[in-house]
């Protein structure tokens, strides 16, 4: 055995240098050279017991030396097998465990010796501590960046998303920290199994949204049971039963569930092939999972206070229009008809005042009809769609609106909910949309009229309900007007006046 000391500065500058890094994976390609340079080995390699622990395959330094090669013969066609080039194996321990051995090989000057084996030993323990601490930054920053996930898609959801963006940021965030292939949401379909409504992926993930899990797939029981689920391999895993399986690796399930309640499922697949989830990796996306469940049924509630708050200032509004507005409209239109009977007949000066007071009447009339409709407005439920047929007209209003660039105006008269069959309330509709069609496409048009009608007798005496849809566009004049069983329409040119008939 030779004597190690004047080696010791080549051994003190090794264990130095494989504290330098507290990445992991530098930390272990550090060992790796340092040994190799200390012991003059042309190939070294650490191989790790559990590299699945890590997320780490064996760290390598030169390519193994080759063996010397067998003479020619015509003879022989199989060359004999050589012996194995003599190696010095040492393992490396961290916590009282096993984390790999150190393998050298291929040493310049001949055998590897006791003195070789004793430095590289003492590398090795220096070598375990410094796994350990890179361990435990490596797990620091892990959770760090994990944590940060987490309050980035709380603060997202809080901010008002709609529930598909939410699902979308949880996704997209999800798949991002766990370095996976995609991102997916899954949630329950009324028949029992889980069908994928969200996904977010590198590619497009057009193919993937809405495959779904059928009822009986041996994994659903555990989903549905708000139990998380790991998966080595997705592709052969025969609890994996979808289209789109072959494409994937390892994958975490893990549920969306806050409260006792069952939102849906986060699945994280990798590639094919891609390195196995960490059990640091498993623990830190399943918190997530939970913190994001958490987040999704705050921003529920956020959002239903928000409504709740909008529709009270709605009711408010639509109070104070009917208790307020309403009540003086209609005192002063009773004003207005008393000074016009006391005008009436009187001579030719008040005759025109009887005039002008009857025009003041009829628009305090369609004044009173707009304000009850906007009252009628703002009870109903913003995002939902209309399912009065007072509703589903202000609906073809306002998409005629967003065209013409103003509002029409539109007046009911009658009890249009009670008289009016569905048969009857679609072609009216249909009606009604060619009608707001023709006047958005002529020119000059500053000004459209809707009025619906439902104590209008047909000619012939038989109730009916009558749309009138009046635009003021420069082309013209005209009135246009249909009838019978199955109603009608036509259109003339500017002032055009649409009627449309049918019986009740």
């Amino acid at each position: 055995m030779h004597d190690p000391v004047p080696r010791l500065p080549s051994l003190l500058e090794a264990v130095l240098s494989v504290g330098t890094d507290l990445e992991l994976r530098a930390t272990l390609q550090h060992i790796v050279d340092a040994a190799a340079e200390l012991t003059e080995a042309r190939y070294a390699a650490l191989d790790m017991t559990d590299p699945g622990r890590d997320g780490l395959t064996g760290i390598r330094t030169a390519e193994r030396p080759e063996q010397p090669q067998p003479p020619e013969s015509s003879e022989s066609p199989k060359p004999p097998e050589l012996p194995e080039l003599p190696e010095l194996v040492v393992p490396i321990h961290v916590d009282d465990e096993v984390f790999g051995d150190l393998r050298l090989a291929g040493k310049r000057d001949g055998p590897f010796t006791d003195e070789d084996e004793q430095l590289v030993r003492v590398l090795a323990t220096q070598a375990g501590i410094a796994i350990g601490n890179a361990r435990l930054y490596e797990t620091a920053r892990q959770r760090e960046r994990w944590i940060e996930g987490a309050a980035a898609v709380t603060t997202a959801l809080l901010s008002g998303e709609s529930a598909a963006d939410a699902l979308m940021t949880v996704a997209e965030r999800a798949r991002r920290l766990a370095e996976a292939a995609a991102g997916v949401i899954l949630q329950p379909t009324e028949d029992g199994g889980m069908e994928i409504v969200t996904a977010s992926t590198l590619d497009d993930p057009g193919d993937i949204v809405g495959v779904v899990i059928e009822p009986g797939s041996p994994v659903l029981e555990q989903l549905l049971g708000g139990e998380p689920v790991f998966i080595d391999d997705t592709a052969t895993d025969p609890r994996m039963t979808t289209r789109v399986r072959h494409r994937f690796g390892p994958s975490m399930m893990l549920p969306l569930q806050a409260g006792g309640r069952l939102l849906g499922t986060l699945a994280l697949p990798r590639r094919r092939g891609g390195r196995p989830y960490t059990a640091v990796e498993r623990l830190l996306a399943t918190q997530f999972a939970s913190q994001a469940a958490l987040a999704l049924v705050h921003a529920e509630a956020q959002h239903s206070r928000e409504r709740l708050a909008v529709y009270e200032d709605r009711d408010r509004i639509a109070r104070d229009l009917h208790d307020l507005v309403v009540q003086r409209l209609f005192a002063t239109g009773m004003m207005l008809e008393s000074t016009q009977r006391r005008s009436a007949g009187t001579g030719d000066t008040d005759k025109d005042v009887h005039a002008m007071l009857g025009r003041a009447v009829d628009e305090l009339q369609s004044t009173v009809q707009e304000v009850r409709t906007a009252i009628f407005a703002l009870q109903q439920p913003p995002a939902d769609a209309p399912t009065t047929f007072r509703g589903k007209v202000l609906r073809e209003a306002a998409g005629a609106g967003a065209v013409l660039g103003f509002q029409p105006s539109t007046r009911f008269t009658g009890a249009v909910e009670n008289r009016l069959a569905e048969p009857v309330a679609g072609r009216l509709l249909t009606a009604l949309r060619r009608a707001l069609t023709a006047a958005s496409q002529r020119a000059g048009v500053s000004r459209v009229e809707i009025t619906v009608d439902v104590t209008a007798p047909l000619p012939d005496g038989r109730a009916g309900v009558r749309l009138t849809v009046f635009d003021d566009g420069e082309a013209g004049n005209g009135h246009a007007e249909g009838g019978g069983s199955e109603g009608g329409g036509a259109e003339g040119g500017a002032g055009t006046t649409v009627t449309w008939q049918s019986p009740l």
